[in-house]
């Protein structure tokens, strides 16, 4: 979804619920929700609003952790993840797991996977993640021209593949 002032991607979306005309639903990408908390009356939300805007000034300076942190496994930060909606690795919801969660709940109402799971997907994550570390270690061992390590890694790999991943 766009921002309601620009084409930038809309990444807050605010009811308001003040007023004779019912709720407003504004979606802004985060220059205009700035500029919208910075000149919010006060009022009962202006308490949440300050907040926003607090969350807003950490986040432009890149001042909060989980922006620089990045996953051990398959190295995307948190900041990535915003940008392009998709994690990189399993391991990922363990790593982030302060920062999904909220996320998760706003948009399934819960946080536990409750349906069916692929009869393919037999891995686990754990095999998984253990996979992209060593196809990152392998592509960095050839960057290297460290072709010895490159075939060793390459091996594990091939039989971490061929043994289902346990």
């Amino acid at each position: 979804m766009k921002c309601q002032h620009c084409e930038k991607p809309a990444t807050f979306h605010i009811t308001e619920l003040i007023g004779p005309d019912g709720p407003q639903v504004m979606h802004l990408c985060e220059e205009h929700a700035r500029v919208f908390l910075a000149k919010e009356p006060a009022s009962p939300a202006a308490s949440i609003a300050g907040a926003l805007a607090k969350q807003l000034k950490l986040g432009g300076k890149g001042a909060l952790e989980t922006e620089t942190s990045e996953c051990p496994v398959c190295g995307i930060s948190f900041f990535e993840f915003r940008n392009s909606g998709r994690l990189g690795c399993p391991y990922d919801y363990t790593h982030f797991e302060k920062e999904l969660e909220p996320l998760l709940v706003n948009i399934h109402d819960g946080s536990t996977h409750r349906g069916k799971h692929p009869r393919r997907a037999a891995v686990s994550a754990d095999s998984q993640a253990r996979l992209i570390r060593l196809r990152r270690e392998m592509e960095e061992a050839i960057e290297r021209e460290d072709y010895e390590l490159a075939s060793e890694l390459r091996d594990q790999i091939r039989e971490l593949e061929e043994s289902g991943g346990d």
